[in-house]
C-alpha cells in the first residue's frame, strides 16, 4: 500500500482523476473537474492511497473549504473517500495523516476539516471547534488537529 501525495505532475494524478469522476460519491466528480481545470494549485494537493497502479482512495489539502472569507482557518483536508472494496484498511487515517505530514512540512500548526459526520474525525486526533455555516448555505462541524511543524520534536 503507498500514499502519494500529489500535484498536477504526479504520474497518477490523470489515473486519480479518472477514478474520482467514476467513483461511488457524489463529491468524486467535481473533484475531477478541480484536478483537470488546474483549480488545485500552490501548496494544494491530491492525497492518493494506492496498491500497485490501483487508486484505492484520495483527500485533498486545500487552502479553503466552504467556509466564508470572514473565516481564515487554512489548510483543509477535504473529499475523503475510500472505494468500497478498500475499507475496513485504516487508508482514511493514512492519507488523512500523510496531508497533516505535508501540511505541517510547509510550517502549519493546524489542519482543519470541515463535516456532517458525528464522531469520526475525532478518532484521528481531530477535535470539534464549532458548527460554522458554510458557502452552501449549509451547517458543517469544524474540527481542528494541532499537527506538529518542521521545528519540533
Amino acid at each position: 500500500m503507498d500514499i502519494y501525495v500529489m500535484d498536477k505532475e504526479h504520474p497518477l494524478w490523470e489515473k486519480t482523476a479518472d477514478f474520482a469522476q467514476a467513483c461511488s460519491w457524489k463529491a468524486g466528480p467535481f473533484l475531477a473537474d478541480m484536478m483537470r481545470s488546474g483549480k488545485i494549485c500552490g501548496i494544494e494537493r491530491v492525497i492518493a492511497a494506492c496498491e500497485g497502479d490501483d487508486i484505492l482512495g484520495f483527500c485533498t489539502l486545500s487552502g479553503k473549504d466552504e467556509l466564508p472569507d470572514i473565516y481564515d482557518y487554512t489548510p483543509f483536508i477535504g473529499f475523503v473517500f475510500v472505494d468500497e472494496k478498500a475499507r475496513g484498511k485504516r487508508l482514511s487515517e493514512k492519507m488523512i495523516e500523510a496531508a497533516s505530514g505535508y501540511a505541517a512540512g510547509n510550517g502549519y500548526e493546524y489542519v482543519y476539516i470541515l463535516s456532517g459526520e458525528e464522531g469520526l474525525y475525532e478518532k484521528y486526533g481531530f477535535e470539534k471547534i464549532g458548527d460554522i455555516d458554510t458557502i452552501y448555505g449549509s451547517t458543517d462541524q469544524l474540527f481542528r488537529k494541532r499537527i506538529l511543524t518542521g521545528n519540533e520534536e
